[in-house]
């Protein structure tokens, strides 16, 4: 499989951390991941990338307020700052890469992202895969709550049982769980990323995300939607909302699946997926 490294980019007037693969002079995917804590592009996708590389050029970042990109010094004061500024850091990523059109993959509040995206510069962008994505969430479900104020006491048996929620099915992990558990409590704790997750949860509200029907209406962009049934993160009807109005979409439910489909139905997302990107659907 292709090899994946990982490297500082500028994007504005910080450096955004990314992993990158394949070859340049192919199409690009950018990968966006979602908002648990530790979360990285690494922890998000590392497993899945090595197959894209082989026929695509790959970049998954690390998005602003999270791991190893730098945090900012002066925080955003609410959530439509936070957005304004990650929609942003994606734009000055691809001019850096001098990518001047890609496809995107957007995870849970990566998925909210690329519909922000799409509606601040949708000439930049080809094919959109939403996975378990918000944008249609009007209120927390009570494992969203759990994470949103997870920073006030990040205790490692509670993230345990958090991360575990993220499966319909945890012991699809079996010991590797404990290892995820520990590798991205580590990150977490790090006082510059634990500070930016609580800058971001305890000012941003799900209505600073809401991306409205008429704009969802505008998205000409085939869109392919991916949703675990027993997703208790980000619920199924997120999708079936965004579905009344894309005009040029289509919804994948996996069954026996939860927040995370790049794990729990990993060969099939990504047949799935890179199908989709080569307009075999």
């Amino acid at each position: 499989m292709s090899l994946i490294e990982g490297r500082k980019i500028r994007t504005g007037d910080y450096q955004t951390y990314i992993l990158e693969g394949g070859d340049k002079s192919k199409e690009s995917i950018i990968f966006l991941h979602g908002s648990g804590p530790g979360v990285s592009g690494k922890s998000n996708w590392q497993h899945i990338l090595p197959h894209y590389a082989e026929k695509f050029h790959v970049v998954a970042p690390d998005i602003l307020g999270f791991a190893d990109t730098d945090h900012p010094e002066e925080y955003p004061k609410n959530g439509v700052e936070w957005m304004n500024l990650r929609v942003k850091q994606v734009l000055d990523l691809m001019d850096a890469l001098k990518i001047n059109k890609s496809h995107l993959v957007g995870n849970s509040l990566g998925g909210v992202i690329s519909q922000h995206l799409l509606m601040y510069a949708p000439e930049r962008f080809s094919r959109i895969v939403l996975m378990g994505a918000g944008g249609g969430l009007k209120e927390p479900t009570p494992e969203l709550a759990k994470l949103a104020n997870f920073h006030k006491n990040p205790d490692p048996i509670a993230f345990k049982n958090l991360l575990s929620w993220f499966l319909y099915d945890p012991s699809i992990l079996a010991d590797e769980l404990e290892a995820i558990v520990a590798e991205r409590l580590e990150l977490f704790l790090k006082p510059e990323v634990r500070k930016s997750y609580e800058e971001n949860f305890s000012k941003s509200h799900l209505s600073d995300m809401l991306v409205p029907p008429t704009a969802l209406e505008r998205m000409e962009h085939p869109m392919l939607l991916i949703h675990g049934h027993e997703d208790r993160f980000v619920p199924l009807e997120s999708s079936l909302y965004a579905m009344n109005y894309l005009p040029n979409a289509q919804l994948h439910i996996f069954k026996r699946c939860g927040h995370w489909a790049q794990v729990e139905q990993k060969d099939r997302f990504v047949k799935l997926t890179i199908d989709f990107f080569s307009g075999e659907f």
